[in-house]
């Protein structure tokens, strides 16, 4: 587990020195209420998140069972709740404590929405990760031709069928940050930014009725899979377009 995991260090340089991480990052749009205002997140601390959305067999080892509807064991794990995704994390960090392969002053957690979309940003303040544009001249319909090489929507996939990592990665190797399903974030919905946190943190309440997903999926249009998407979510709702990357940080 830990090698599929990038460490990411906000105002320092990568392990290798090949990417500076900026310690500050404009979060949100100005495109859409529910991404409004754009405000500036600056991170204080380092963490680590997974290159990949949780894979059925991980799921699988960790808990004894697989709810996926789209069976395959290198295919995203789906079909479970907020509640479910934040109990694997949980069952995750004791048994790599356990395995000396965690320390005892660390965890695997859900991200909060604010590392989710500096992950996914990768240092960019375009629309996507990768520009600015999913769509090439000609492209019509649900077609995404620049998008294809990046993400799964509904313009080239018929279901959660492929295995992760099958499309290229963000800047900071990070793959399926858009599209192939959304993902759980640790954050208890709210209809926008207005009083969001500034410092990274989860903006969360004690027992949320609705939570945050991010990323869009292979159910989504391209306009569902820019970098600053996000959607509201019954902590009850379970779907098979809804999955879960982890982060690895200090308590």
């Amino acid at each position: 587990v830990p090698d599929e995991f990038i460490e990411i260090s906000p105002g320092e340089k990568s392990r290798d020195g090949a990417i500076t991480f900026p310690k500050s990052f404009r979060m949100g749009s100005d495109q859409v209420d529910s991404e409004k205002p754009v405000h500036e997140v600056t991170l204080t601390k380092k963490f680590s998140i997974a290159k990949y959305e949780v894979p059925q067999n991980l799921w699988e080892a960790v808990t004894g069972a697989n709810p996926s509807k789209w069976k395959g064991p290198r295919n995203s794990v789906e079909m479970f709740s907020w509640q479910e995704a934040r109990d694997f994390c949980h069952k995750l960090t004791e048994l790599l404590r356990a395995e000396k392969l965690l320390g005892d002053d660390e965890v695997i957690r859900l991200p909060t929405e604010a590392e989710w979309e500096y992950c996914c940003r990768a240092g960019t303040t375009t629309v996507y990760s990768f520009g600015d544009k999913a769509t090439k001249e000609g492209d019509a319909g649900n077609k995404a031709s620049v998008l294809d090489e990046f993400g799964w929507h509904t313009g080239n996939a018929a279901g959660n069928d492929p295995p992760v990592g099958a499309k290229k990665p963000n800047a900071w190797g990070l793959y399926d940050v858009h599209g192939y399903l959304w993902e759980f974030v640790e954050d208890s919905w709210h209809d926008n930014y207005e009083g969001a946190p500034t410092d990274g943190r989860a903006w969360s309440e004690a027992a949320p009725k609705k939570v945050v997903v991010r990323s869009g999926s292979w159910k989504d249009n391209h306009s569902k899979l820019t970098s600053s998407a996000r959607r509201a979510v019954s902590v009850a709702d379970i779907d098979d377009a809804i999955g879960l990357r982890c982060v690895k940080a200090k308590k």
